[in-house]
């Protein structure tokens, strides 16, 4: 077999001729490459049939060729850009596979264009190994996350129970209608303190983004919090101790260093995981494949990185769900002191594993002074568009295509400054950014609702019957109802919709989960209805608890109506703000479009201190109902907002890569 194209240069051939034998010393190494492939470039390649039996050899060559390319000093993608792929290397015998072009020396894959987006069947790619890697990171961070704020609660609102010096529940107490408990500070205190934590958690992303986009790299800056947020469980188990407990001034005064301290680490990593994971897998657009059928697909990109969010996401909730009950049961019979150790010592396996796989991760290197760059062409496309009249200065900046198109290096021409040596695809990549900052602006609005679970629901049930069930234990519910239905809609909810000819898109994903999250809210309100409609002591329910210890014969089970509803919410919206924060970013910024992504739920918690003043007797149905209505409010601004954009959705996904600081293989060795 004769190669179908010539190098460039001789430069190039003597180049790869060298290094054809580098990587393929012997014999045996070189008879094993599928040669339709490799022969063009790689001239010490037999020509052999390849059979169906060899195939998982020839994958397993590849992957050794790929690896050691990079130690040869040269970048996943080589300079003459030379694609492998185990997806795209068949046997033989199957005959159907469109021809393979050698253009200038590449290797291409066939592209859908616009019929084909329209026609063809959309399908996942693969996987690889090293994903579930950081997946079972974020398993181990989110156990010790959730399992030590499951209790914050208890811990804050409840006062120590008779007898007790740790929190739990002394020995002869009737298990059936107490809860532990530790400061005594009260709802609106436990609220405020949660609220809190959830505002820091999600402020500090931005710090993080900074750190890693412009100078330490994700991998580092999730080392970096690492460190720093198992500093923070430390203070939490000091803060816990029966001896700092019997004095709740001190111990708030710790319990509070340790969420600030916590609160920077948890943000610095929350920012960085969603893009590392999603960055494991190498393609970023979607190419045609041909099964062994005849029928062409469309290996999707944007489908692969929905998979890989929503199994990040179940691993979350697998995470949370172990976390939570452990952790509710720790506090119950043995202390608070248990269940905020417990986490930190599941916290340990994240650097482990970190460290054990640095040299399998794809790490993008950091990206420099790129966002100075990037507010810098939002200014320059902003010149001449101010005024003070809000509507027309919203009209000038929603100009379509000139806003954006009329800032381009080529439209300037010699007049672009100095600092604009950027190239035009980067400019289409940060208007696409941009776009997705202005989709996540209607968030607070949805994690204003979600928040309510992670709090005054929790209070809720502990004034419900609760049949020996810990108050704390039925918002497992939530992780729960995840872990069952987030395997169902990537298996069969999604593909049912993509046969039936339906795209369901990102934008349309988060407008239903702004729904069912308001029909979460309306059944949380009946609850509270009823409990103040059928309660002992009418709508003073959380008095009558604490004071007379008795409570509402409504089931705590009821809540399984809120709790699955939200499940489902954040299915439609959570999930789906990981995966469009990730593939609408320029690639040089996606730590930093995450964490504004993340900013949201900081947001919505500073909206939340404006409601804490309802939650608490008698005032909770307002709490709940206004909720509601705020989320269904939400769902209709961000879709009439955002249809425009939702038409966009494969154009958005098609750009063409900038080569502004583009991404490479970050070959570092770890020190």
């Amino acid at each position: 077999m004769q190669p179908t194209g010539q190098w460039r240069s001789e430069h190039q051939a003597s180049k790869l001729d060298s290094l054809s034998q580098f990587l393929f010393p012997t014999p045996l190494t070189r008879s094993l490459l599928p040669c339709p492939l490799f022969h063009s470039f790689f001239p010490y390649c037999p020509v052999l049939p390849s059979t169906q039996d060899e195939h998982l050899k020839q994958i397993e060559v590849v992957e050794i060729a790929k690896s050691r390319a990079l130690s040869y000093g040269l970048s996943e993608k080589h300079p003459a850009e030379v694609v492998v792929d185990e997806t795209s290397i068949k046997p033989a015998s199957v005959s159907h596979n469109p021809p393979v072009s050698l253009v200038d020396g590449s290797l291409q894959k066939e592209y859908p264009n616009e019929e084909d987006l329209r026609t063809l069947r959309r399908v996942p790619g693969k996987i690889s190994w090293i994903t579930y890697t950081v997946a079972f990171v974020e398993l181990c961070e989110r156990f010790s996350y959730y399992g030590t704020t499951a209790v914050f609660v208890n811990f804050i609102q409840r006062p120590l129970p008779a007898h007790s010096t740790t929190g739990a529940l002394a020995t002869g107490t009737n298990f059936n209608e107490h809860v532990p408990g530790a400061l005594g500070m009260g709802q609106r205190t436990s609220t405020a303190l949660t609220l809190f934590n959830q505002f820091w958690s999600y402020v500090m992303p931005l710090a993080g983004a900074y750190v890693a986009d412009q100078y330490w790299g994700r991998y580092r800056t999730i080392f970096a919090s690492l460190a720093v947020a198992l500093v923070g469980h430390a203070i939490l188990v000091i803060s816990a101790i029966p001896r700092v407990i019997g004095t709740p001034g001190g111990a708030i005064a710790c319990f509070s260093i340790g969420l600030v301290v916590m609160g920077i680490g948890t943000g610095g990593f929350k920012c960085n995981i969603s893009p590392l994971i999603a960055e494991q897998y190498r393609e970023d657009k979607p190419y045609i494949r041909v099964l062994p059928s005849g029928e062409r697909i469309i290996v999707d990109s944007a489908a692969t990185i929905s998979r890989i969010f929503l199994y990040f996401y179940m691993m979350i909730n697998v995470g949370s769900l172990l976390g939570q009950i452990g952790m509710v049961y720790a506090e119950r019979y043995v202390g608070f002191w248990l269940s905020f150790l417990l986490p930190t010592v599941m916290f340990c396996f994240c650097p482990t594993v970190m460290f054990l796989c640095r040299n399998y991760y794809y790490r993008a290197p950091q990206s420099g002074s790129v966002y100075s760059r990037a507010f810098g062409l939002w200014r320059l496309a902003m010149k001449g568009r101010w005024s003070l009249n809000p509507m027309k200065l919203l009209q000038s900046r929603t100009t379509p295509n000139d806003f954006w198109d009329r800032v381009k290096p080529s439209r300037l021409g010699s007049e672009k400054p100095p600092w604009m040596t950027f190239d035009d695809a980067w400019v289409d990549e940060v208007r696409r950014g941009f776009k997705a900052c202005a989709v996540f602006l209607w968030y607070p609005l949805y994690w204003l609702a979600y928040n309510q679970a992670m709090n005054n629901l929790t209070s809720q049930a502990a004034t419900m019957s609760l049949g020996g069930v810990p108050n704390d234990v039925i918002g497992n519910l939530n992780p729960i109802t995840l872990i069952i239905l987030l395997p169902i809609t990537d298996r069969f909810f999604h593909p049912a919709l993509r046969r039936m000819g339906f795209n369901f898109t990102p934008l349309k994903r988060i407008t239903a989960g702004f729904f069912v999250a308001g029909c979460a809210m309306i059944s949380a309100t009946v609850t509270q209805h009823y409990i103040y409609k059928d309660g002992p002591c009418g709508k003073d329910a959380n008095h009558c608890l604490e004071v007379e210890g008795k409570h509402t014969n409504i089931s705590v089970w009821v809540q399984t109506v809120p709790y699955v509803l939200g499940g489902i919410s954040e299915i439609f919206a959570s999930v789906t703000s990981l995966e469009y924060a990730f593939t609408k970013a320029p690639h040089n910024m996606r730590s930093l479009v995450a964490a504004f992504s993340l900013f949201m739920n900081a947001f919505s918690s500073a909206l939340g201190q404006a409601l804490v003043a309802l939650s608490d007797d008698p005032l909770l149905e307002w709490n709940y109902g206004i909720t509601a209505i705020l989320a269904f409010v939400g769902g209709l601004g961000f879709w009439f907002t955002n249809r425009q954009t939702d038409s966009e959705e494969d154009a958005l996904n098609m750009l063409p890569e900038s080569h502004f600081s583009s991404k490479v293989k970050d070959v570092e060795e770890a020190k």
